[in-house]
């Protein structure tokens, strides 16, 4: 059964705005891509915005414009997606742990630091009792959401899925990963338009209304989505492409853009190089996390990215990797992998 996007709301250090050209992001002091964030007395009580955290009231406001986008008032399943949850939380639960000397510790805290509050406050502000769950798979796990709502909805378990991710980013958690040198200082080269572009770490929120309703507003049809872990070579990646294809019954000169996950660790980029000069060679090719920038769930950004695509019928200049033409994708795929662990790849269509 075919699955489609209905609505959409995201998050992310884009400004939110219909501009599909517009390329300016928010690079914090930090060094990192920072949300611009909406103001949430739109989406959230004030009284009750006061008590929740950052990151909570992002995932709430990205559900709120996704289901008015969508124009639907309470989905039948509620999934959501995150890599390390309310990380913002964590640390100061564990910091008051330490100050406290492990006595008389406040609950909130704690009680806002686990992965599944996010679905949890959406439910409590939607009034929502349906099916809800969270998936924490590191760099899948925003496909292993992905996966679930496509069998809730092949199943006839429900009609409309809401589905997100959302991850955010700290001062300590961006020193970790600087540490362990996750994050490298390297820069994605657009070479039709000679410059290059340096990709940091990010966050964001994005969700996006599926349904098996195959209407004129839809923004497009999910065809298929895989993942696989930890490939040997390259061989083994370009064969799990070829089958993915062939079960997808599209051909690989099908494909009007494929969107790859680039980031800012050169050593990371080899294998998406290799397809571009040889299993792809001579195809249109977008990056998208020098907009968002690299975090757990980043592949979420490009599937609203690619989306946006394929209703308007615009490719945005500054995510193109090399020079085409006014192209109007019709079909697009989107390959990503975390630290080159876990793969995915996800195909949609007009």
């Amino acid at each position: 059964m075919d699955i489609f996007i209905k609505g959409l709301g995201n998050i992310s250090s884009l400004p939110a705005s219909e501009n599909e050209n517009q390329s300016i992001n928010n690079v914090s002091n930090d060094g990192y891509l920072k949300c611009i964030e909406p103001d949430y007395k739109q989406f959230i009580n004030p009284a009750m915005a006061r008590r929740m955290s950052r990151i909570l009231k992002m995932g709430v406001s990205a559900a709120k414009m996704c289901l008015a986008d969508a124009k639907v008032e309470a989905p039948d399943a509620i999934i959501t997606a995150t890599g390390l949850g309310c990380i913002e939380d964590t640390e100061k639960f564990i910091i008051n742990i330490i100050q406290n000397d492990e006595k008389l510790l406040p609950p909130t805290s704690f009680i806002q630091s686990t992965h599944n509050t996010i679905g949890a406050q959406i439910a409590l502000d939607l009034k929502c009792h349906n099916y809800n769950i969270t998936y924490v798979n590191r760099g899948s796990s925003f496909e292993a959401g992905l996966f679930d709502s496509m069998m809730l909805l092949n199943e006839k378990e429900a009609q409309n899925v809401l589905l997100g991710s959302v991850d955010e980013i700290t001062p300590n958690y961006l020193k970790i990963i600087n540490r362990l040198g996750l994050c490298r200082n390297n820069t994605l080269t657009l070479s039709h338009q000679n410059k290059s572009i340096q990709i940091l770490p990010g966050e964001g929120s994005a969700f996006f209304l599926l349904t098996n309703e195959n209407r004129p507003e839809n923004y497009a049809r999910i065809v298929a989505a895989t993942t696989f872990f930890n490939p040997e070579n390259q061989d083994e990646i370009e064969s799990q492409i070829s089958d993915f294809l062939e079960k997808s019954k599209i051909k690989k000169d099908e494909l009007d853009v494929i969107v790859l996950g680039i980031n800012g660790n050169g050593l990371l980029n080899e294998g998406y190089h290799q397809l571009m000069e040889s299993y792809f060679r001579g195809m249109n090719f977008c990056a998208f996390k020098h907009c968002c920038g690299e975090y757990f769930t980043a592949v979420s950004f490009a599937v609203w990215m690619a989306a946006r695509m394929l209703k308007s019928g615009m490719v945005p200049e500054e995510t193109k990797l090399n020079a085409f033409g006014n192209v109007s994708p019709r079909k697009i795929l989107i390959y990503n992998h975390y630290h080159n662990l876990e793969h995915s790849l996800i195909l949609l269509s007009k």
